[in-house]
């Protein structure tokens, strides 16, 4: 039986799929109603998902990750995704929206933060394996 972290390795296929969708969205979509700058950091949004979320599936599958570390590195990305990616996704659309979607601009660093802090947690957990 192969030993997986099933609640992982479910969520970044979930997550895949709608990073494709996402994707697809910003590609064909998105380029008829904003501006090619909105576009362009729509698309940033995606690539960091994606980059994210391939991760989160190695990890899922990796056994040589204790389970701690996994949860932590899990949580830092899930989070880190959300405020960074989401937080651009809004602000690509801000042209669509009838409120300033700016303010969420401040949301963007700290996902950010929180995405190296799940590398660095990674980064520690296998530099600190036996």
């Amino acid at each position: 039986m192969v030993k997986y972290d099933k609640k992982i390795v479910v969520t970044a296929c979930v997550l895949s799929a709608i990073t494709i969708a996402l994707g697809a969205f910003g590609a064909h979509g998105l380029k008829n109603v904003v501006d090619e700058r909105a576009v362009s950091i729509f698309e940033t949004g995606v690539r960091y998902q994606m980059f994210h979320v391939l991760a989160l599936l190695v990890i899922g599958f990796a056994n040589a990750i204790t389970p701690n570390v996994r949860k932590w590195v899990f949580m830092f990305f899930i989070f880190g995704l959300l405020l960074f990616s989401g937080s651009l996704y809004i602000l690509a659309l801000d042209q669509l929206f009838s409120f300033d979607a700016g303010i969420i601009g401040v949301l963007t660093p700290i996902g950010g933060l929180l995405l190296i802090f799940g590398w660095m947690r990674l980064a520690f957990g296998m530099y600190t394996l036996r």
